[in-house]
Order: C-alpha cells, then structure tokens, then sequence
C-alpha cells in the first residue's frame, strides 16, 4: 500500500460538488451560497419554521383530537372472498397475503359476514363477525381465533 492507494473511507464524504467558500473559481466563493448580507447570511439564523417573533404557524392552526397509541389497525375481509379457495383449504394470514388478497395484515385480520361461501374451508384469523361463523361453520367449515 503507498499513498496513491489512500481513499476516505466510505460515506465521511459528503459530496464531490461543492466546496464552498473556496474563492470565485469554485462557483461558490465570496457569500459561499449564502446571498448579500441579512439573517440568513449570518451564522446562527433562526430554526425552520420562525417567522421573526409572529406567531408561527404551526401555533396559530387549532388542534383537534388525539392519536391512540394503543390503536389496532385490523384489516377486514369478508366471506365472498374466501370463496375463491379450494375445499379443505386452511386460510391463515399468510396464504391471504400471498394470493395479493390482503397486502398487509398489520395488527390481524378480520371475517366478515357480506356474501356467500360454498366451500369447506378451515379459517384462522384475528377476529370473526358473528354472521361470518355462522357462514363458515353452515359450509361444513371451522373458524379459529389466533
């Protein structure tokens, strides 16, 4: 190893584009970007956001409600959908992520009544409406709460 083999090491350089503040050949010297003179020039120029003692705006717009941090996000799907399904299928999250029939199941899943289902199937999910078990369980099929 000699020195003309000494790189930086990778990412401690920002950019090969501008280096300010290197005379007037470089594109960037004199202000070095910065403009003629004002607050934005100097160093120490206020946060984004300020807007020189008035009230900003993020301040003067009213807040309304909270977020739950606690919330759930349960993705739905009703019973016609599972139709399509063969007959002894066991349905679980990841089977209906894989047909593209849910693309991403978040916090779990839940069966909903809307529609027909002709097939036996064996259904695991997060959650089922009373009118979906019914359903499900008329086909010949079974639901199990994960």
């Amino acid at each position: 190893m000699d020195l003309s083999n000494l790189s930086p090491a990778k990412g401690s350089v920002q950019s090969d584009n501008f280096r300010r503040g290197r005379g007037h050949g470089s594109g960037n010297g004199k202000t070095a970007g910065k403009g003629h003179k004002g607050q934005k020039a100097r160093s120490g120029a206020p946060r984004p956001g300020f807007e020189g003692g008035q009230m900003p705006l993020f301040r003067r717009i009213p807040k309304r409600g909270f977020t739950n941090r606690n919330t759930k996000e349960i993705v739905t799907i009703n019973v016609s959908v599972l139709d399509r399904f063969d007959n002894g299928t066991v349905i679980d999250a990841e089977l209906l992520k894989n047909t593209g029939i849910v693309k991403n199941s978040r916090d779990g899943i839940k069966i909903l009544g809307n529609g027909e289902l002709t097939k036996k199937l064996v259904v695991k999910a997060a959650a089922f409406s009373s009118s979906a078990k019914e359903k499900i369980e008329a086909a010949g099929g079974s639901c199990e709460v994960i």
